[in-house]
C-alpha cells in the first residue's frame, strides 16, 4: 500500500490524529490551489474550478469538521476517477 494510499484511507476514514500538512497534501494532489493567509490570519483557502472551497485553519488538532469536508472531497475525486 503506497503512502498515498494509507492517507486517503486515513482521510475517509475521518482519522482524528490527522495534520494540517497531510489535508493540504491531499488537496494539492486533487487539484486544489492552496492560497495564503494575508493580514496574519491562520486559515488557508483551497480552489478548484467547478468544486467547492474549503477553508482549513493551521492548527493542531483539527476541528473533525474540517477532516469531513476534505473527506467529502477526495471522495469526489476518487468517484470521478471510477
Amino acid at each position: 500500500m503506497s503512502k498515498w494510499d494509507k492517507l486517503v484511507a486515513a482521510i475517509l476514514e475521518k482519522d482524528k490524529n490527522l495534520r494540517f500538512e497531510d489535508l493540504c497534501k491531499a488537496l494539492e494532489r486533487i487539484g486544489y490551489q492552496r492560497e495564503q493567509p494575508r493580514g496574519g490570519s491562520s486559515h488557508y483557502t483551497f480552489r478548484k474550478k467547478g468544486c467547492f472551497t474549503i477553508t482549513i485553519p493551521r492548527q493542531q488538532p483539527l476541528n473533525r469538521a474540517y477532516i469531513e469536508l476534505v473527506s467529502e472531497a477526495v471522495q469526489l475525486s476518487l468517484d470521478e476517477e471510477e
